[in-house]
This record gives structure tokens, C-alpha cells and sequence, in this order.
């Protein structure tokens, strides 16, 4: 089957969610930067079998690059939902952590961005909704997208809600509010 056969034969759209790198000295272990080779194997691996044609992620180091790292690999279209401007978040949410996070964020943003898969919400950084606001849309353009057919929910993480407000049990109840078949890939 030639490339764009197969790409054809991908019909599921996939919403994912999940945690970012452990910061150094993090009292507890959500996802530790040595588990990143076996998470995005597994994720490849997950959208190979779900035949996953789009995915709809956050850009955070951690889960969502990996995530849209793997699924540019095997040729799925990547649609990228921010928060607010994509070199605050770079700042913010990707190369505060651990990892060579940085030129693998901006090939990825570059390229959504070229594609017209970059969208970019009117949050202000430090808003407290900001995240919660970025898990809605998600869950809303990848229910859309899907229609008629149910949507996919990749959760990555640990399994656990942390705290008063946990970004990935949020995506969690919002998916499957909105009907969302839901997998997980563990983070440890």
C-alpha cells in the first residue's frame, strides 16, 4: 500500500492528555525523564493499532511532545491547542524541565504552524483557567472532528489525580463527558 493509502486507511481522531517531565527534586515521581524512550514507543505503537489519522495535543515537554513526535513519524496530523503565545509557552511549559525539550518544540510548533494545526487561545499566562480552557478545546475540536464516530482519549500519566487541580483528570472527566473511548499509556 502506498504512503497515502495507509495514511487514507487512518480514520481515528485521538485527544491526548498527560503529564509533563518530573522537575529536578520533585518529591514525587509522575513521569521521570528515563521513561521517555519506552512511553513514546508506546504511544507510536498506540496510534498504529487505534489507526489514528489526527491527534489533537497540548505542547508541553513531557507527554504531548512525545506524543506528537511519534504521530509525526508515522505520518498522522498533528493539530496543536496553546494557551496563549507559543514562545511563552516554550518558556513556561517546555524547557523549564529536564530534557533537550526546546528544538524538538519548535520543529513541532513550526511545522503545525505551516500546516494551519497551530491554534493559539486568548488566555493570559498566570490565568488560572488557562489549562482548563486548552482540555475543553481539545475535547470539543476532537469530538467535532470525529463526528459521527466516537473520539479517542490517550491518557498519559501515572493514574493518580494530584492535588487540588490535576490538568490530566480534568481531560480525563472532560473526555469522558463527551463519550471519548479512553487508553492509557503510564508514565511509571
Amino acid at each position: 500500500m502506498s504512503a497515502e493509502g495507509h495514511r487514507q486507511a487512518r480514520t481515528t481522531v485521538a485527544a491526548l492528555a498527560g503529564r509533563r517531565i518530573d522537575p529536578p527534586n520533585g518529591n514525587t515521581a509522575r513521569f521521570p525523564l528515563a521513561r521517555t524512550a519506552a512511553v513514546q514507543k508506546e504511544l507510536r505503537q498506540l496510534m498504529l493499532s487505534e489507526k489514528v489519522g489526527l491527534l489533537v495535543s497540548s505542547a508541553a515537554c513531557g507527554s504531548d511532545l512525545l506524543a506528537l513526535d511519534a504521530a509525526s513519524e508515522i505520518g498522522v496530523r498533528c493539530r496543536i491547542v496553546l494557551p496563549f503565545d507559543h514562545t511563552v509557552f516554550r518558556q513556561t511549559s517546555v524547557i523549564d524541565r529536564p530534557g533537550a525539550w526546546g528544538p524538538l518544540y519548535d520543529r513541532i510548533v513550526s511545522k503545525a504552524a505551516r500546516a494551519g494545526d497551530l491554534m493559539v487561545l486568548s488566555c493570559s499566562l498566570g490565568e488560572t483557567r488557562a489549562f482548563s480552557e486548552v482540555n475543553k478545546m481539545i475535547v470539543k475540536y476532537t469530538a467535532v472532528a470525529a463526528a459521527p464516530a466516537s473520539a479517542l482519549a490517550i491518557l498519559v500519566w501515572e493514574g493518580q489525580p494530584r492535588g487540588d487541580y490535576d490538568a490530566t483528570s480534568e481531560f480525563q472527566r472532560l473526555a469522558r463527558e463527551a463519550g471519548m473511548v479512553e487508553r492509557t499509556v503510564l508514565t511509571c
